[in-house]
């Protein structure tokens, strides 16, 4: 769902502020290319569905019914399978949500990102410290044990101190999910041109550090699992759809902009595509209307490329790549083949980053805070 009602100043996701939505065109075309893309992987059973944006909370119930209708037509969808929907809590009134309950949704993921009005302010959202907070309660009373948080930290002038007391309040106030986001500063986007122009201060990198081994010492003491890099969760409450992407599983993307990966069995297809629908709405629905999908581009992924993808995503999260998961993608050639033998990854495992034993490859857990400069080393010695 690509539409918003304002534009936040650290956003530079595919997203669209217009005067009017025309609600039942949209929703038809999800519907005709949710169809259509399961044809073509010839999917027999779905998993889990995520509603992202955008602002999915600024559709009505009726559309997401129909977007899970269609699925459940064209593959199995189980009756307990996970349906996330994204909401802002400015359109997540009580109301509302109980409407996307009625409609198949059982999990909430909330954009609170701060229980500060002035930070609220400074990141453009539309909705008050007071508002999120009572969006969050109406959430947890509709959906218990399965309502999430979203929280940005590394906002510029933001200090350690200010950071704790703001996850103090949002451990008081969430349910058994919370997903940490450092701040990053997009080109084209209204924050990072005001702190590159010296109006707002840089964060510098050893206070963001800090800001993250504060956040999950905190997290971990409240009884949280640090399961991937920016998510944590208790009893339990671990994101299954997420857990797809990180374990590398086939999905596909509805919607402009969608991203997908999956095998198109029903052309005939032996091989994994990339696939990324046309971005701009109107464009979008044109080609659904007329073609039955919007896909604009679509690679077929090389066996190096697919396992460069398990590599990346599967080191995020703390249970890593196991043997079985990597022998699913790598028959032939085994994790030890590739990194127990002297190397990068040899030296990174003397250096206490990473583990590579009968569990599989995954961090340690001062490791996973550094992954993005792990990574290409890793990434050599598997090429």
């Amino acid at each position: 769902w690509p539409y918003c009602r304002k534009r936040c100043s650290y956003c530079n996701f595919n997203k669209y502020v217009v005067p009017a939505v025309d609600e039942a065109a949209v929703r038809a075309c999800l519907v005709r290319e949710a169809r259509t893309l399961l044809r073509l992987s010839q999917v027999q059973s779905v998993t889990s569905v995520f509603f992202g944006g955008g602002t999915p909370s600024l559709a009505s119930p009726h559309t997401i019914a129909a977007v899970l209708e269609a699925i459940a037509g064209a593959a199995h969808l189980p009756t307990g399978a996970e349906v996330t929907l994204e909401a802002n809590p400015s359109s997540a009134g009580t109301p509302r949500l109980a409407g996307f309950r009625a409609a198949g949704v059982n999990r909430l993921s909330i954009g609170v990102q701060s229980l500060d009005d002035a930070e609220l302010r400074l990141l453009g959202r539309e909705h008050t410290a007071v508002e999120a907070r009572q969006a969050v309660e109406a959430a947890r009373g509709l959906f218990p044990g399965r309502t999430s948080l979203d929280l940005i930290f590394g906002l510029p002038g933001q200090s350690r101190d200010a950071w704790a007391r703001g996850l103090e309040a949002a451990l008081g106030l969430c349910d058994d999910h919370i997903s940490l986001y450092q701040l990053t500063l997009e080109q084209g986007t209204a924050l990072a041109t005001q702190v590159w122009a010296g109006a707002l201060p840089t964060p510098p990198q050893d206070l963001l550090a800090d800001m993250y081994q504060t956040a999950r010492a905190m997290l971990v003491a409240a009884g949280f699992r640090h399961y991937e890099v920016s998510n944590f969760a208790r009893k339990g409450a671990l994101s299954t759809h997420n857990l797809s992407y990180w374990r590398a599983e086939q999905y596909i993307g509805v919607g402009p902009g969608a991203h997908g990966r999956f095998v198109l069995r029903g052309e005939g297809g032996r091989s994994r595509e990339a696939r990324v629908q046309t971005l701009e709405p109107d464009a979008w629905m044109r080609e659904v209307q007329s073609q039955g999908h919007g896909t604009r581009r679509r690679v077929v992924l090389s066996p190096l490329e697919l396992l460069e993808e398990v590599l990346a995503l599967g080191l995020r999260t703390d249970e890593g790549i196991t043997h079985e998961r990597w022998e699913h993608f790598s028959p032939h050639l085994s994790l030890d083949a590739v990194f127990g033998v002297p190397g990068q990854a040899r030296s990174l495992q003397q250096q206490g980053w990473l583990l590579l034993d009968g569990g599989g490859l995954r961090c340690t857990r001062e490791g996973l805070a550094l992954l993005d400069s792990l990574l290409p080393d890793l990434l050599c010695q598997l090429q």
